[in-house]
């Protein structure tokens, strides 16, 4: 059969149809890859074929070369790699030569196959004249060849990392893109291509702007481009300006005045794609500002070389109204609609990132349109004027915003009980959930929330629960924020007299007919879970008898037979939500001598339905109830050690779930719970165990954030069972050693990956802090003489990389200390002829964080003791 018809027939309508296609593609992938490869590639190039075959035959190549999981997609790329240098070329030749297909749909999807080869290729230095091939191309007279080459370039950028492209290449390519975009191109397809390539482009471009003509040639383009009569290009034109403002912060000042008109004529004037991205254009320089003044707090000084240019605070006259219009632009319906996103919700997200740039400057600035406006007859201006309020209380300091709240609370509460808009109801539960969040707690010295208004805070909130779905999900987050502000009241919270009434009305929602609409449910659970979690010792009782109802709905919950895909989906979400309200609520009672005991008594029908939840085998449902296991193993400490034979299983399963390795994590963290409840009754266990990590570690298909826990749990079970450890040492500590050269070595080469060696690092360290502590004061320390020098070596390399975090540092102090304390004399000259028992030593000793401080000090004791010992 054909290939043409296949590829059809895998489209078909007819299940048995598109089932047969689809297993003879299969089939015919792994039996002959490269014709395989060849017969789609010219299936693809193929004018005469049908537009749909073409289509799908582009779209498997694709999947041939690239997948989502970075092991799959490693093997893919090992795959093509290895092919005949023939078939490759053969793919390729077909891949160039449909970019000059009258068809879009072909073109489109060749440019995405050629940029994923290219991914492959050119960090390989091989396939060298694919760029100066596809830039002949440009010069082509016909406009649709144009147009596919450009958005080759730009898929390509998108793909390859800067530094496998020669600037010569880059050159080439950013003048053919800007040329693309020039209004003189007559064809909008060509201009748009060109446009959304400048896009993925721009990290490529860092040497041209830092050319001060090239520079302003590229920022000239784009900002013709956002005036092209054309609205994609706009669109994609302020995109450009959007990643520009991030990529190029410190080289706009001299175009900042140009592109506040542009932008606000977009605003004003454009179409709501357009006029979004103007305003996305003024968040993106906020997120910037706010980035360095966070970085470097106040210490600036007026010759200081820190590149924040202010350009926030010198455009506020004229910003600040073009957003406060925007805000009056609401859509009928925007509250009830899951991610609707529009101009006037896009206007107040700006004005916060606004007011958190520059802080008590946009007071004076916003209050005279909330004055103006909160009280207009037209729910519009009601409401723009509460979200304008809303919007600037994460920024200002209290003593500025402090007496504007206790003057606007009493008028909020009326209009979320009394106004007869929806809209208005909706936004002023958010802005009161605003003002608790920030202006309410422990560290905020004038209370704004006092014994008197705190029950008619309630009251209204109560009442709102009962309200529309979206208001009533704004009134339990502002509830979650009151609470959360008396976290650290030990008795007498104002909360307490309307407990039990609080409590009832959440589980009310919950039962709601409409609870699944505007995630209501989910947010009076995650507002009870805080409720109960910051509760004070008063209201204890009516959280022992809180536990027996949550019990009895998952209870419920099993019993439930037979459901549709749609019922099971709810049916596990609710799962989900009340293993998580039981997890706060086992930690609430287990933590206090008061209500240990009744609790304890449930303890044995607390189990019972996590077992039954964990044989259903739902992710998010597993994730809840094994984190509340762990809450439950840690308050009923050695008497979990009845429960162990039932949950083993699943503790098990728990660690071999590579798929949904959220759960694997999770499931890690509870072994270290088990650990430190169980102490060495999880002997037992810990061969099992022991393998499972052991086999989670060598694997490369495991995400990597669960590594470092792993790590950490090594420690844990270490420190549990003491020098019974003796018989992993063998497996483990080799696996530490490979894994600390590793990190210690390890090129940071961003942000996320120096987080993320640091937190391998530390994973590692806290591995041997559990071992040295574990095998203390038994007739078995000599063993790990042998280990002593590699982790001296490892603490040295540490601290000569400088590139620790204050994390790591603590715990490399520690394990230093660790070391001395267990290993005692046997090990001082060893120590004594370390860095880190000196440089390092002084370094945290005199470190202004106090908990390096402490585990400095205590280290220094514990060497001085090995020395002279």
């Amino acid at each position: 059969m054909e290939v043409t018809q296949i590829l059809l027939n895998a489209q078909s309508v007819d299940g048995t149809v598109r089932k047969h296609a689809e297993e003879s593609l299969k089939q015919f992938q792994e039996q002959n890859f490269p014709t395989f490869l060849l017969s789609l590639s010219s299936e693809l190039a193929n004018n005469d074929k049908p537009v749909d075959s073409r289509k799908l035959a582009g779209l498997i190549l694709k999947n041939a070369l690239d997948a989502k999981e970075q092991h799959r997609k490693n093997e893919l790329v090992q795959r093509w790699l290895s092919l005949d240098v023939a078939v490759k070329a053969q793919v390729k030749a077909c891949l160039l030569q449909t970019l000059s297909s009258p068809v879009p749909d072909a073109r489109s999807t060749a440019s995405q196959v050629i940029a994923k080869i290219a991914g492959i290729e050119l960090p390989q230095k091989q396939w060298p004249e694919l760029i100066g091939s596809l830039l002949s191309n440009i010069h082509q007279l016909q406009p649709h060849v144009k147009q596919a080459t450009l958005e080759t370039l730009g898929y390509i950028c998108e793909e390859v990392s800067p530094q496998v492209v020669d600037q010569d290449q880059v050159n080439k390519i950013l003048t053919a893109v800007v040329q693309g975009m020039n209004a003189s191109e007559g064809s909008t397809d060509v201009r748009l291509a060109a446009t959304r390539a400048l896009y993925n482009a721009l990290g490529f471009a860092q040497a041209n702007f830092s050319n001060d003509m090239e520079r302003d040639y590229i920022m000239r383009v784009v900002c013709e481009a956002t005036l092209c009569p054309e609205l994609k290009i706009r669109q994609a034109a302020f995109e450009c300006l959007v990643a520009i403002s991030s990529t190029y912060y410190d080289k706009l000042a001299s175009y900042m005045q140009d592109i506040f008109s542009i932008t606000a004529k977009a605003v004003r004037e454009d179409e709501e794609p357009v006029a979004l991205q103007a305003i996305e254009f003024w968040s993106s320089i906020c997120d910037e500002e706010i980035d360095i003044l966070d970085e470097y707090g106040g210490d600036f000084t007026a010759d200081s070389d820190i590149p924040c240019y202010y350009f926030i605070k010198q455009a506020l006259p004229a910003l600040i109204p073009m957003l406060l219009e925007t805000l009056l632009k609401q859509e009928e319906d925007q509250d009830q609609d899951e991610g609707a996103w529009n101009l006037a919700m896009a206007g107040g997200t700006c004005l916060g990132l606004v007011a958190r740039t520059v802080g008590d400057d946009i007071v004076p600035l916003v209050m005279p349109f909330i004055e103006e406006n909160i009280n207009k007859p037209d729910w519009r201006q009601r409401e723009a004027a509460t979200y304008a309020f809303g919007s600037i209380l994460e920024g200002p300091s209290p003593e500025k915003l402090i007496p504007l709240v206790n003057v606007a609370l009493n008028f909020m509460l009326s209009a979320l009980m009394k106004d007869p808009n929806n809209h208005v109801k909706d936004t002023t539960a958010w802005t009161l959930g605003r003002i608790f969040e920030f202006l309410h707690g422990s560290t905020v010295e004038t209370p704004i929330i006092t014994h008197e208004n705190c029950q008619l805070i309630l009251t209204v909130l109560l009442q709102s629960m009962k309200d529309v779905p979206n208001v009533a999900e704004k009134a339990c987050g502002a509830l979650y924020f009151l609470a959360q502000g008396y976290e650290d009241v030990s008795s007498g919270s104002p909360m307490s007299p309307l407990f039990q009434e609080l409590i009832q009305a959440l589980l009310n929602v919950t039962h709601r007919e409409d609870a699944r609409e505007s995630r209501l449910r989910t947010a009076a659970y995650e507002t009870l879970n805080e409720v109960v979690r910051t509760s004070t010792d008063e209201t204890a009782p009516i959280v022992t008898q809180l536990l027996p109802v949550i019990m009895m709905e998952l209870h419920q919950t099993l019993e439930a037979q037979k459901l549709s895909s749609d019922e099971r989906e709810k049916q596990n979400e609710l799962q989900g939500l009340l293993c998580g309200c039981l997890q706060v609520i086992i930690q609430k009672l287990g933590a206090s001598e008061a209500t240990k005991y009744a609790f304890m008594q449930y303890a044995d029908q607390i189990m019972e339905p996590f077992l039954r939840v964990f044989a259903s085998r739902n992710a998010t449902v597993h994730e809840e109830a094994m984190l509340a296991v762990g809450a439950l193993a840690y308050a009923v400490g050695g008497n979990f050690i009845k429960y162990m034979q039932g949950f083993y299983p699943y503790l098990e399963m728990g660690l071999q779930n590579f798929q949904e390795y959220q759960v694997c994590a999770i499931t890690v963290g509870v072994v270290g719970d088990l650990c430190r409840a169980l102490e060495d009754k999880i002997l037992p266990y810990c061969d099992g165990i022991m393998t499972q990590l052991l086999k989670d570690l060598s694997s490369n298909q495991l995400h990597r954030s669960v590594k470092p826990p792993i790590f950490s749990c090594l420690g844990d079970i270490a420190l549990a069972t003491g020098e019974n450890f003796e018989k992993y040492l063998i497996y483990a500590m080799p696996m530490l050693q490979s894994a600390a050269e590793l990190s210690a070595h390890a090129v940071a080469t961003d942000d996320e990956m120096l987080e993320y060696t640091n937190q391998l690092r530390n994973g590692i360290l806290e591995a041997y802090s559990g071992i040295l502590q574990g095998f203390k004061n038994s007739s078995k320390t000599q063993l790990l003489m042998r280990y002593a020098p590699h982790i001296l070596q490892f603490l040295d390399t540490l601290y000569n990389e400088k590139d620790m975090d204050d994390a790591v540092m603590k715990t490399a102090v520690g394990v230093l200390g660790d070391l001395a304390d267990t290993l005692g004399s046997h090990a001082g000259t060893l120590i004594n002829q370390s860095v880190a028992s000196k440089e390092f030593l002084e370094e945290c000793l005199s470190s202004d964080d106090q908990l390096i401080k402490e585990s400095a000090d205590w280290a220094k004791l514990a060497i001085s003791r090995a020395i002279s010992g």
